[in-house]
């Protein structure tokens, strides 16, 4: 008879074989290839991963940094059972943890973007002690000058307290003069003128009326003074008509 295997020995095999049968999956992570951003915002970098084991306190992710011109790979965040954010260098106080492991969620926050941010940005994510082998995905940011982003707004603000103005005030001195020239233009005549006509016509009723005084028959601007001054015989006849006046 053989000698009996020690119970430790028969779980050892049992793993192995239950390994064979059941190969373990590496782990899938999954991030944006590339991600712009303007100076000053808070960026977002995206960082999801599947497990075929859900997570537990000992699944850990690890964010790392390296600069676009080159240089050494930077620990940007940790972590595992809670998370642990850069306590010095120039990620210290603008990195915040929004992820969420039980929703496979690993993504990261970094505030105020500035231009020496620019460079790769690899996600790694373990889930032990099946998925320790996930490939680790990297996003390389690009950040530009907030100069070319507020163009827009530099405008908005001339056109409203610059243009604007200026056209309300063309627009009213534009209507002034519209109105001088339309005032000009049209002939308005007082109550108390009195026309040539007017003149004429009241003269003869006048004359109706009664006889003129030749002095007053004298003064008027008409081509027939001879037919409506009966007095003008005896006005040449007598030259003293002027003191009569």
């Amino acid at each position: 008879m053989g000698c009996p295997q020690h119970p430790k020995t028969v779980l050892f095999r049992l793993l192995i074989l239950s390994f064979a049968l059941c190969p373990v999956r590496p782990m899938q992570i999954s991030c944006s290839d590339t991600l712009q951003a303007i100076q000053g915002e808070v960026i977002t970098l995206s960082c999801s991963f599947y497990s075929t084991s859900p997570a537990s306190s000992h699944t850990s992710v690890e964010w790392s940094y390296r600069a676009k011109g080159g240089g050494d790979t930077l620990s940007v965040f940790h972590f595992i059972s809670q998370p642990y954010l850069p306590t010095e260098g120039s990620f210290m106080g603008r990195i915040k943890w929004p992820g969420n492991l039980a929703r496979g969620d690993a993504s990261l926050q970094l505030h105020n973007a500035s231009l020496s941010d620019n460079g790769t940005y690899t996600c790694a994510v373990r889930n032990p002690p099946g998925d320790v082998h996930g490939s680790p995905c990297q996003t390389e940011l690009t950040v530009t000058p907030r100069g070319t982003s507020v163009r827009f707004s530099d405008m908005a603000v001339l056109m409203a307290f610059i243009l604007i103005p200026s056209a309300i005030i063309t627009l009213v001195l534009l209507g002034s003069i519209c109105c001088s020239w339309h005032e000009k233009a049209t002939v308005r005549r007082s109550p108390i003128e009195v026309t040539d006509v007017e003149e004429f016509g009241h003269s003869r009723n006048k004359m109706k009326n009664g006889p003129f005084p030749c002095c007053e028959l004298y003064l008027q601007e008409s081509a027939n003074d001879e037919e409506f001054c009966p007095c003008t015989e005896k006005h040449e006849k007598e030259p003293i008509a002027e003191s009569q006046c």
